[in-house]
């Protein structure tokens, strides 16, 4: 991927070379699932409700409907329109949240501040004076203003993410079931159970089991696998057509739609929650749009995909049309039209091809809770980067057992591809329903388009999609209950932790304590400094968080640098490298007292410790060293409703700072250093740090004296005091409140990780302060 895209310059021209290698890798990671959606859709479609009968009525209606969804919905409505809605670059449901979040301010994390918006990545588009502008800006307004709109968004986006969750568990059962679904033919009807069942939870076992070596390492052969499963179906359907019924082509008037629907009545309703499994896979497009471009994906679909898919259901429809003496129970599927010479070679093809299908939604779910846990919608789990160079492949391990567990629950519960096909159907259109809702307001907030542009959307998507929900949600007792009793359980998961992480920081702030209460607690307790840098995490962006006073009335000593440290995500996928931290300082300049905001987007890798203490250093570093210069430059008290007066300087890495401090460990360096000519013989021993400053810089006695102190406290270490605050629900507090605080949130936060930078470091160099709030 071009990486203008991930720090969000706009989108370069790229050569066909590039646009083709990126379509052609587009094929293995995106299409996967929605190639091998014809192994189970006709299945699916005629199971018990419908009946194939000699008028073929019914083959064609349901052609007509599938060539017609696959036309509207992935090609019209993704490839056109949804994928023009990325968020520098990222797409999928979280993306057109966070795109609401920056027009609008609806952010769910609380410690945002009006510095973030100065990000390049920040990207808003500038208002243009038309005359729906007015309108754009009262649905703003009322957005901002209504607390309870708020939330149902929040709730919405949640659902949507809770529903590709679900997918992240159906899809697999559904397409490995189906793939291997072609062993029936082979053998007697009673004997299906006793060979399906098991060999396709073997392979999910499999599956999974794999997960955590990586995509990286057999990735590269994604690509090639649906390609040939793309051009095997395409020329089964293409062998079927002009072999059974050359005329099928007709079968694609809109007109069979309505003979389908005249003729079948309730059934047919019923029968289009198959129907909606030809989409399955549609929301990829958007999902994966981080790892490709626009153009790529939009070329692969349009050139590739989309006529595969059209051949293979006409080829499965002129072969139905010539036969209809077959078992509904089971014989109307995909293989029954592949040609018995071909059968077993197209069977294991079609095996690789779904676990390819699978892989994708698998690191897809992935990527979404991780995503999740960054904005503060999930409890924090281990995430592992399964690959140093590819961006976005990551493995979490505690979702990945849940996933295969739930998997093969399903698979083993239903045993059957109709089921099956009603729960993954709910699922997908559950997912695609919310993009829409969500669609319609990035169209109006952030494309400044007229509302009737957004209400014709809305309209014209929400009322195809609503016709297949409505028929997926009948089949709700014959196996769509599935994902709806999954997402809502995630989806208390999410809420509660949500809820409990902004009471938190609600009461975090209210019981910070102002500067001023440092400085004149000094004289009284006779605080000690002592030797090294002191970090106090805090998920404070301003004042001074109450674990600190409780630390210091109990230990009256702190070290000669202290700094406190936030490290918060915000509402965009990335943030570039020279905009990471904000710095300033903490009171008067001799206490040697600063604050480091460090920002990451929902898709940033966090660094490893040593990495980040070092561009930690030099960012504190630079800003000494660049403090007097206004440029930059941040406020607090115009940033955020506090009575401090931090004046606070964006500061990149160590490796964005090519004119800047750099820090020099063990090391020689021929540039001008800030050095100590006399170290004690103790010492020697010791790590040895300098700073490397520009030749041109002209620094007074203070600032070099400065650098100087902050050197050696670097030399003798680094010390974290870890805060842990929990909130109680208070007395007189009602019933909910109390289950969702005392038992939900804190089981959730006993059970969850603790902030990642925070993992390795060494218990040694450790404080940890615990207080408990009632809210």
């Amino acid at each position: 991927m071009d990486p203008n895209l991930i720090w969000g310059y706009p989108e370069k021209r790229d050569s066909w070379r590039t646009i083709f290698t990126l379509a052609y890798q587009a094929l293995g990671v995106v299409y996967g699932d929605l190639s091998t959606s014809p192994l189970y859709v006709y299945k699916s479609t005629f199971a018990k409700n419908l009946q194939h009968s000699e008028t073929n009525e019914e083959v064609y209606g349901v052609l007509c409907f599938v060539f017609w969804t696959l036309t509207l919905i992935p090609l019209l409505k993704y490839v056109f329109i949804v994928l023009k809605a990325d968020d520098n670059g990222e797409g999928g449901t979280f993306a057109l949240y966070s795109l609401l979040c920056r027009h609008a301010r609806l952010s769910s994390l609380p410690n945002q501040q009006l510095a973030d918006e100065e990000l390049s990545a920040y990207k808003r588009d500038t208002p243009e004076p038309t005359s729906n502008f007015s309108f754009s800006s009262c649905l703003k307004a009322t957005l901002e203003k209504c607390k309870v709109l708020q939330r149902i968004l929040l709730v919405l986006a949640l659902i949507g993410t809770c529903m590709v969750i679900g997918d992240g568990v159906l899809t697999p059962a559904i397409s490995v079931f189906s793939a291997v679904s072609g062993v029936e033919l082979s053998m007697a009807k009673e004997h299906h159970q006793y060979i399906k069942v098991p060999l396709a939870c073997a392979i999910l076992v499999f599956l999974f089991a794999l997960q955590h070596y990586g995509t990286h390492r057999v990735g590269f052969l994604f690509a090639p696998v649906v390609i040939v499963w793309l051009l095997c179906i395409s020329a089964i359907g293409l062998y079927n057509i002009f072999y059974w019924n050359p005329l099928v082509y007709k079968a694609l008037s809109p007109y069979y739609m309505y003979k389908f629907l005249k003729k079948t009545k309730k059934q047919g309703w019923m029968a289009l929650g198959g129907v909606l499994l030809c989409i399955t896979g549609s929301e990829a497009m958007f999902a994966d749009l981080g790892h490709f471009s626009h153009f790529s994906i939009k070329l692969a679909f349009t050139f590739v995909v989309y006529p595969s898919l059209v051949l293979a259901y006409m080829g499965q429809a002129a072969y139905l049309s010539k036969h209809h003496n077959l078992d509904n129970d089971y014989r109307i599927g995909f293989y029954v039209s592949v040609p018995e010479k071909v059968r077993w070679p197209v069977l294991a093809i079609a095996i690789l091809a779904a676990v390819v299908g699978s892989q994708a939604i698998i690191t897809g779910t992935f990527s979404i809770i991780k995503q999740c846990s960054s904005l503060g919608c999930f409890p924090r789990v281990k995430i592992v980067h399964t690959s140093s160079k590819i961006h976005g492949q990551i493995y979490i391990p505690l979702i990945n057992w849940i996933l295969m567990i739930l998997c093969l629950a399903v698979t083993i519960g239903f045993r059957e591809t109709e089921r099956l096909g009603n729960a993954a159907g709910l699922a997908v259109i559950t997912v695609m329903l919310v993009s829409t809702c969500l669609m319609s307001l990035v169209i109006v907030l952030c494309w400044h388009k007229s509302v009737l542009l957004a209400i014709a959307f809305l309209v014209f998507s929400g009322s195809i999609e609503a016709l297949y929900f409505s028929a997926s949600l009948m089949k709700f007792f014959e196996g769509a209950w599935v994902p709806i009793a999954l997402s809502l359980t995630f989806l208390v998961v999410m809420y509660v932790w949500h809820y409990g992480t902004l009471k938190k920081y609600e009461a975090d702030v209210e019981n910070k304590v102002p500067i001023n209460w440092l400085l004149g607690i000094g004289p009284k307790i006779g605080i000690v400094r002592v030797r090294g840098i002191g970090l106090v995490h805090t998920e404070l962006v301003s004042g001074i968080p109450s674990i600190f006073s409780h630390f210091v009335t109990n230990i009256p000593a702190f070290h000669e640098i202290l700094v406190f440290l936030c490290i918060k995500s915000v509402t965009m996928p990335h943030v570039r490298p020279e905009e990471r931290f904000l710095v300033g300082r903490v009171g008067p300049k001799e206490y040697r007292l600063y604050r480091c905001i460090a920002r990451y987007g929902y898709r940033d890798v966090h660094k490893d410790d040593l990495e980040f203490e070092r561009d930690l250093a030099c960012s504190i570093a630079e800003f000494i060293r660049s403090e007097k210069t206004e440029c930059n430059t941040f406020r607090h008290n115009d940033l955020d409703d506090n009575d401090d007066n931090e004046r606070m300087r964006v500061i990149g890495t160590s490796s964005t700072q090519l004119n800047g401090i750099q820090m020099c460990e063990n090391e020689s360096c021929s540039l001008p250093i800030i050095d100590s000519s006399e170290i004690r013989s103790e010492r020697l021993r010791r790590k040895r740090v300098r700073f490397v400053v520009p030749e041109s810089t002209k620094m007074d006695v203070d600032t070099r004296r400065e650098l100087q102190e902050l050197m050696e406290a670097r030399e003798a270490g680094m010390a974290f005091i870890m805060g842990h605050s929990y909130v109680k629900a208070k007395k007189g507090s009602g019933w909910m409140k109390k289950v969702v605080l005392n038992y939900g949130y804190d089981f959730l936060r006993k059970n969850s990780r603790g902030p990642s930078y925070a993992l390795s470091i060494p218990n040694a160099s450790t404080l940890e302060v615990g207080v408990v709030y009632y809210v």
